[in-house]
Order: structure tokens, then C-alpha cells, then sequence
């Protein structure tokens, strides 16, 4: 009897070191990807934007960004349900016969349109490091506007960590920029066009992801099917702004105008990065989050000097060594959650936004 109880207790050992080795793994696979998807957008973006020839528009690439997000939501709900008849089922109730519903959710997807529009204006006149350090201030303003419209509670130590991040972005932004372009770089810059699309982009996001999570807070309905919402009326407010901004140019030259495998790299790293991100931070802690921000920065920033010929100068070092400080210190000193409501069908963490894509 004495061999048998330890033979299964060493087993239980083993089993608990095997699920233990596993969810570690799972852990690092989630920092690689986590870094990867927050510096290839950014490096390859900016790479389509600034090179010779043909450029695309970026008002159509938003348009089948929204797109292919929505169709691959309604896949996963397909997956899901399990068939045809209840995939439809969800959707005509969930969506279709609430039409109000609908209504509350174009705030965002309004909001996301014009954002995404945006990142274009700004990575296409900020190199990839700049951009990459600066656009943490949507940390700032997501903060912000939880505490003002969710009243969630932020540490001291986040409050000191969100003021390092505005030194450090505030001091990238005076280092000096060269007058002679480089040879690498095809289309006229303007740094300062793209710090102000840079800033009114992470207000845009912080908004819009503080209000994104309170309508999911009050509602039963899923993130994948609010995510459907959100791309068909993105599809259908970016059709609008892509007439009102190219709408000349696509009539005369099409929609798919300066396409190639690049930018439809560009687009697919849109769509699915941030659905592929929104899986993988459910194996993720803040912590982890925090130290693929860092690492994303450092490769952006080493990525940028080898094909942007990206020159470090002494301030952009000191705001970006802030900024890494800064997001690891607001990412570990969270405030400990409340324990869950058994009656509630979904708890969120606090200080945690719904995952949604660059």
C-alpha cells in the first residue's frame, strides 16, 4: 500500500511539474509574440510608407483591415456555436434585432476609424523608433480615462510611473532632427505632423478602449461578437472617410492602387495582430505586457538604425530608458483586484483594457 500511495504521489508530482514547465513556456511564447507583434507593424509600416514608387492609399488599407477583422470574428463565433443554424441564430439576436445596441458601439468604432487613419499620418513622419516610444503615451491617456469614466483605482507608484512616461516621451521629442534626409528615406518628413497625429491618436485610443470596455462590462454579449460590430461599422466608417479623403484618387486609380506583398503584410499584421495578441494575453500577466513593451522599443529602436539609418542621440536614449522604466513600473505595482462576484458572468482586471490592435 506504502508503494502505491507513492508511486501515485510522485506521479502527481510529475503531472504538476509537467503543467507547470508548460504554462512557463506558454509564458515566453506569449513575450516573443507579444514583442513581435509590437514591432513588426510598426518597422514594416513605416518601411511602406517611406520607400520609392507607387505609394498605396491609406485610407483603403484601413477599410479591408476593419474588413478581414470582422470576417475572421465571425469565423471564430462559427467555431463556437458549432453550426450554421445557431451561428445565425447568435448573430440575428445579438445583433440584427438590436439595433440600439449597435448604435452605442459606432462611438468606438468611429473613434478607431479615424485612429488607425492616423498611425498612418504619424509612422510615415516619425521613424519607427520615435513613433514606438512616443505612442506609449496611450498609457497615460487609458489611465486617465479610466479613472474619469470607470473610477478605477491607480497606485502611487502608477501615478509616478505615467509622469516618467511623460518626461521620457518629452525628452525623446527634443532630440535633434537632421535636416538631410536620409538616403533610405523616399517620401518629405514633417516631425512635427506626426508627434501632433501621434498625440491625438493616443487620446483616440484611450478613449475608445476605456468606453469599448465599459459596454462590455454592462453587456453579456462576447468580445469576438462585439469585435464583429466593431469591423462592420468600421468597414462601413471607413469606406466614408476613405471617399471624403481619396475618393478622387480611387475612382482614377482603384482601390488597390501601389499594392504589393508589403502592404498586404502590413494589413494582415493589423487585422489578426491584435486578435492573435488578445489570445495570447490571456496566458500573459501585466508584467510580462510590460517587458514586451520594452522589448519592442529596443528592437524598434536597433531595427530602425540598420534600415532607417536611425541615428541615437543622448535625449532619445535617456526618454526611451523613462519610457521602459516607466511601463514596467505601471505594469508590476497594480492595485490588488476585488475578489469576483460569483453572480457576475464576467470579471475584468483592473487597470486592463480590452485587447484591440495598433
Amino acid at each position: 500500500m506504502q508503494k502505491q500511495n507513492s508511486s501515485s504521489g510522485s506521479e502527481t508530482d510529475g503531472k504538476g511539474n509537467v503543467c507547470s514547465g508548460l504554462q512557463s513556456s506558454v509564458k515566453y511564447i506569449s513575450l516573443v509574440t507579444l514583442t513581435l507583434q509590437n514591432t513588426c507593424l510598426i518597422l514594416v509600416m513605416r518601411y511602406v510608407r517611406t520607400r520609392a514608387g507607387d505609394m498605396f492609399m491609406s485610407s483603403t488599407a484601413v477599410v479591408i483591415a476593419e474588413a478581414l477583422k470582422c470576417i475572421s470574428c465571425l469565423g471564430i463565433i462559427l467555431v463556437q456555436e458549432g453550426s450554421l443554424l445557431r451561428w445565425g441564430q447568435r448573430l440575428n439576436d445579438d445583433i440584427i434585432k438590436q439595433p440600439l445596441d449597435c448604435l452605442k458601439i459606432s462611438v468606438p468604432s468611429i473613434v478607431y476609424t479615424l485612429q488607425n487613419n492616423l498611425l498612418y499620418v504619424a509612422v510615415s513622419n516619425l521613424d519607427a523608433a520615435t513613433f514606438q516610444v512616443t505612442y506609449q503615451l496611450k498609457i497615460l491617456t487609458t489611465a486617465l480615462f479610466s479613472v474619469f469614466m470607470l473610477n478605477k483605482h491607480l497606485t502611487k507608484m502608477q501615478w509616478g510611473a505615467l509622469v516618467v512616461l511623460f518626461v521620457g516621451v518629452s525628452t525623446v521629442q527634443l532630440q535633434p532632427h537632421s535636416t538631410k534626409d536620409s538616403a533610405k528615406i523616399a517620401t518629405e518628413q514633417n516631425p512635427f505632423l506626426g508627434l501632433i497625429a501621434v498625440i491625438v491618436s493616443c487620446l483616440m485610443s484611450g478613449f475608445a478602449g476605456v468606453y469599448f470596455e465599459k459596454i462590455l462590462k454592462g453587456t453579456s454579449q462576447s468580445l469576438w461578437l462585439r469585435n464583429v460590430q466593431l469591423g462592420f461599422l468600421g468597414v462601413v466608417f471607413g469606406l466614408i472617410t476613405m471617399e471624403m479623403n481619396d475618393g478622387t484618387k480611387v475612382h482614377q486609380q482603384g482601390m488597390f492602387h501601389g499594392y504589393d506583398f508589403m502592404v498586404w503584410l502590413v494589413i494582415f499584421l493589423q487585422s489578426f495582430g491584435g486578435l492573435l495578441v488578445a489570445v495570447v494575453v490571456k496566458y500573459a500577466d501585466n508584467i510580462l505586457k510590460g517587458f514586451a513593451t520594452s522589448a519592442a522599443i529596443v528592437v524598434s529602436c536597433i531595427a530602425s538604425m540598420y534600415f532607417f539609418d536611425f541615428k541615437l542621440s543622448w535625449q532619445f536614449i535617456a526618454g526611451a530608458t523613462l519610457v521602459i522604466i516607466s511601463v514596467y513600473l505601471y505594469s508590476k505595482f497594480v492595485p490588488t483586484p476585488p475578489k469576483p462576484d460569483s453572480n457576475k458572468e464576467q470579471t475584468w482586471k483592473s487597470n486592463e483594457t480590452p485587447v484591440r490592435s495598433v
